[in-house]
C-alpha cells in the first residue's frame, strides 16, 4: 500500500527552481523602451546598483541602453536570481492573490460592522426626533378651559 505524495516525508526529485523568472519580459520591455535610460527595467528586475549606474550615465549614453533593449525583446535579459525573462504576461503570485483577498474580505468586514453602528445609530435618533416632534405637539396645544355648564 502506497501513501498519497502528500504524505510522504521525502522530498520529490523533480520539485526544483522554476528555470524563468516570474518577472514579466513585457512589463520590463516597456520600461527599457520609455525608461532604459535611467535604467528602469533594471530597478524592475531588482538590480538597482546597475540601474542606478545607467541613470548617473543616462544608459551609457545610449548604447548600454540599446543593448538592453535587444536583449529584452530576444528574451534573454536575466533578473536578479539570474533567471531569464520569457513570460510576457504579468502572473501575480498566488501567496499575493491570497492576502489581497484576505485584505478585501477583512475590509468588507469592517465596513459591514460600521454600516450596521450607523443603522443603529441613524434608528436611535428617529427615535429621539420622533419623541420630540410628540412631546413639542402636546406643548402646541394649548388646553381649552372648559366652560360651566350651567342651566
Amino acid at each position: 500500500m502506497t501513501l498519497p505524495d502528500a504524505y510522504r516525508d521525502e522530498p520529490e526529485e523533480n520539485r526544483h527552481e522554476p528555470d524563468v523568472s516570474k518577472r514579466s519580459r513585457g512589463v520590463a520591455l516597456l520600461l527599457s523602451f520609455f525608461g532604459g535610460v535611467f535604467g528602469l527595467h533594471r530597478f524592475y528586475v531588482d538590480k538597482p546598483r546597475t540601474a542606478i549606474a545607467m541613470l548617473c550615465t543616462f544608459g551609457g549614453m545610449g548604447v548600454w541602453y540599446l543593448y538592453d533593449l535587444v536583449l529584452i525583446a530576444a528574451g534573454e535579459f536575466r533578473d536578479s536570481d539570474d533567471l531569464p525573462l520569457r513570460q510576457w504576461g504579468v502572473a501575480e503570485g498566488t501567496y499575493a492573490q491570497h492576502r489581497l483577498v484576505g485584505r478585501a474580505e477583512q475590509r468588507v468586514n469592517e465596513l459591514e460592522e460600521q454600516f450596521d453602528a450607523l443603522r443603529q445609530q441613524f434608528n436611535d435618533l428617529a427615535e429621539r426626533v420622533d419623541f420630540a416632534e410628540r412631546m413639542l405637539a402636546q406643548h402646541r396645544e394649548p388646553s381649552r378651559p372648559q366652560l360651566p355648564r350651567g342651566s
